[in-house]
């Protein structure tokens, strides 16, 4: 089974440094999009893996899409700049692994594998 990534980011750039990036490794992205509801309905078509998140999108927060990834059970990373982004995206993004900004891609590739271990 190919291994599906979800990725919501609003930067058009680092979106697509992401899909290029994780192309080359064996993953297949959908998506990526920049918005909640385009998140929300990609998942109504097709279940990811895994999914990396943006916190803040622009005018919008990410957090709708993390409570239906946890509803689920689809495991998700984030990759923001925020130090604690439950501080603003609320309780549903603590704990989860963080990325961060500017990507490192070793960082990226072990948190990915790890989460979607058997």
């Amino acid at each position: 089974m190919q291994k599906t990534v979800l990725i919501v980011e609003d930067e058009f750039l680092i979106a697509m440094d992401l899909t290029l990036l994780l192309e080359g490794h064996g993953w297949r992205i959908i998506g990526p999009v920049a918005s909640v509801s385009a998140a929300l309905s990609l998942m109504e078509d097709e279940r990811p893996m895994v999914a990396l998140l943006d916190v803040n999108l622009g005018h919008e927060l990410v957090t709708p899409v993390a409570e239906s990834l946890k509803a689920r059970d689809i495991p998700f990373a984030l990759a923001s700049a925020y130090d604690r982004p439950e501080q603003f995206g609320g309780q549903v993004l603590a704990d989860v692994p963080n990325i961060g900004k500017p990507i490192n891609e070793q960082r990226l590739l072990a948190t990915l594998a790890r989460l979607t271990e058997a």
